[in-house]
């Protein structure tokens, strides 16, 4: 079927299920973080849960292009196993120290912080990462598979977070949560670089967010 076409392809399928994973146990990470501090850290604190979302997902809004700029330079396969290493460390770090009992509510703020600065570079490097997986005529199918998988995600990461968070415990969430950053880890491990599309990259030089932000002034379509 074409709406699945770019699944035929090896490297894209590989990667697909991957992110698939990953993101599932983002989100699984974000309900059970939520859940730990409102329940858990504080007396059913709606602010406290409110500054944590903000300080995880702040920074994807004051660093993207930065983070935009860095994924146009540098090898996207290096970043990624970069992002998702950091965020399995950071995962573990947080899920040892809940299970142990040992975890504090500013805890979970510098974690969902850390989180946050590292989930701002690995997003636009997953999504630039599709064009080096799949011919140009397969990048549009490629791409809409991406946001399908990431609302699949949305929808079955908080309800197995739910489930597990009442079943185990936040802190094993976050354990495993760590595994799905280790099954996007062996994805990327199993596309060969040779494999992949060479790309120009973006030639160094200064005022490119400059110019990028200068761009999007001036086009109110991306601008809404």
């Amino acid at each position: 079927m074409s709406t699945f076409k770019s699944l035929h392809i090896l490297n894209y399928r590989i990667w697909f299920i991957g992110a698939l994973v990953s993101n599932i146990g983002t989100w699984m990470q974000r309900t059970a973080q939520d859940w730990l501090v409102f329940d858990h850290l504080t007396d059913h604190d709606a602010g406290a849960m409110g500054i944590t979302m903000a300080l995880q997902l702040g920074p994807q809004l004051f660093l993207a292009p930065v983070a935009g700029l860095v994924a146009d330079r540098y090898s996207r396969r290096q970043l990624l196993v970069i992002t998702q290493s950091l965020m399995a460390l950071l995962s573990t770090g947080l899920g040892v120290l809940v299970v142990l009992g040992a975890g504090q509510l500013w805890h979970v703020y510098g974690f969902a912080l850390l989180l946050g600065m590292v989930s701002a570079l690995d997003a636009p490097v997953r999504q630039t990462f599709v064009s080096e997986l799949v011919r140009d005529d397969y990048l549009p199918n490629a791409v809409a598979l991406n946001s399908a998988s990431f609302n699949v995600a949305r929808m079955i990461g908080p309800a197995v977070a739910g489930v597990l968070t009442v079943a185990v415990g936040p802190g094993w969430v976050f354990l495993i949560n760590t595994g799905t950053f280790l099954a996007m880890l062996l994805s990327l491990w199993k596309i060969p670089s040779a494999s992949l599309r060479q790309l120009p990259r973006a030639a160094p030089g200064k005022g490119r967010i400059r110019e990028g932000l200068r761009y999007v002034r001036f086009r109110p379509d991306i601008v809404v």
